[in-house]
């Protein structure tokens, strides 16, 4: 590790000391030659004082027993039928992963047990099938795991649920992780799967807003491998219900874990909730606020004067950001020909929000829509306000050789003599942490 990487690492923690991350391995990623490596790395997170519940999977180690036992199984993970012998399989699986799990942080010297925390009953019968022993969570018995946590004890849960009478049901993990995430109020909900991120026109998509997961994961659901649709399907649901930051990782790559956590650029898709969810693409409707919102910019000659027409022309490219439903900021994306550059315009907040990180919200929105579109550089022309570009969004000063032809041509012909600022979208800026 170099020197600037440990720096990197030193700017996160004051924001992530003494939160919770619920980490969820699934069992093929427990099986995996990389396993040793991300207990070393829960090991470093849980040095800098993060409080980590670990949540695992056992479908991998349920079909490996069937293949030797000979004895069939009538669903692995937990969401279909659980008869008497699968219920028994999931047992001596789940049992032998958790010794395991318990191995591994012992040989990283952290503390740690098994609980039984999940609460569950019976799935019931849905569609005329009774699930028999697949259960669903209850509720999580937060209060036994907040006690391990302010110990420093690292909980370990497995795919089983208890109920009142002390019966054992096989749940799913993945819904078991994101009860857990939603019950403890836990910072971030980390996958860690056999799979890359989600797949997005080819191309994998490092983070996402969960209004656009969700709209996402509506249409493609049937495109996504079953395993990963199930991942997002819980991280979608998580995000709408308090957890603010959901993430899916290859577990099998080295340093997946710390490089998602620790750096701009990630390793796999991170799904968010909280203030980006304030952020939307403009409507027709929109159009007047937008006029209304940029008029004292325009007087002050910050922002050029656009029309009614102007910016409905041009609506798709406009994003607002609401609070309580009223529109108090905009910026627009016009992706340029070609479409390997794009230029940030019309960034303007109301003056009664200004200082409330909102124009920064909005640039660094528009900065990941770009990227999601392939932009790899950005631009923007500004007479008054290139000082706070270069402060905050670390634009550089640029010429007019940065800019696209026709764009170039404009810019000469206005008189404007704005400065011309770029930025290169290499990795990715992630919303705040």
């Amino acid at each position: 590790m170099k020197v600037s990487d440990l720096r990197g690492i030193l700017t996160y923690i004051p924001g992530f000391r003494e939160k919770t991350f619920v980490i969820a391995l699934d069992g093929a990623i427990i099986a995996d030659d990389n396993f040793p490596n991300i207990m070393l790395d829960i090991a470093v997170l849980r040095s800098l004082s993060i409080r980590l519940v670990l949540v695992h999977g056992a479908a991998h180690q349920m079909v490996e027993l069937s293949k030797e036992s000979h004895v069939p199984i009538s669903n692995a993970d937990g969401t279909g039928i659980t008869d008497a012998e699968t219920l028994k399989l999931a047992l001596t699986a789940a049992n032998r992963i958790t010794h395991e799990v318990l191995e591994g942080l012992a040989s990283n010297d952290l503390r740690a047990c098994y609980t039984n925390a999940i609460i569950a009953h019976p799935y019931g019968i849905v569609g005329g099938v009774d699930r028999l022993f697949t259960g669903r969570v209850e509720r999580v018995d937060t209060e036994f795991l907040n006690q391990l946590l302010e110990k420093g004890v690292v909980p370990v849960i497995a795919p089983l649920g208890f109920d009142g009478d002390g019966r054992t049901f096989r749940v799913n993990s993945d819904g078991v992780a994101m009860e857990v995430a939603e019950a403890l109020k836990a910072a971030k909900l980390i996958y860690l799967t056999n799979h890359s991120g989600l797949m997005k026109a080819g191309r994998e998509v490092s983070q996402i807003s969960v209004s656009d997961a969700e709209e996402f994961y509506k249409k493609h659901k049937n495109e996504i491998p079953e395993n990963l649709a199930s991942k997002f399907e819980h991280s979608i649901r998580a995000c709408r219900n308090g957890v603010s930051r959901v993430h899916v990782l290859d577990g099998r790559v080295d340093e997946a874990l710390l490089t998602e956590i620790f750096s701009n650029e990630g390793i796999g898709t991170m799904i968010y909730a909280n203030e980006y969810q304030a952020v939307r693409r403009a409507l027709k409707k929109d159009v007047r606020a937008i006029r209304n919102l940029i008029r004292e910019s325009v007087e002050q000659e910050e922002i050029i004067k656009r029309t009614r027409q102007d910016i409905l022309s041009q609506i798709n490219d406009y994003y607002v950001f609401q609070i309580d439903g009223n529109i108090v900021g905009c910026v627009a994306l016009h992706v340029q020909p070609g479409g390997d550059k794009a230029e940030l315009a019309c960034l303007s907040v109301s003056g009664a929000n200004e200082n409330m990180g909102i124009g920064q919200k909005l640039m660094l929105f528009a900065e990941n829509a770009a990227r999601e579109r392939g932009v790899k550089k950005i631009f923007l022309l500004s007479t008054r306000a290139f000082n706070y570009f270069q402060q905050k969004g670390g634009y550089k000063e640029g010429s007019p050789h940065d800019l696209p032809l026709a764009r170039r041509e404009k810019y000469e012909s206005s008189g404007r003599n704005s400065k011309i600022l770029v930025k290169a979208l290499n990795g990715v800026t992630p919303p705040p942490a």
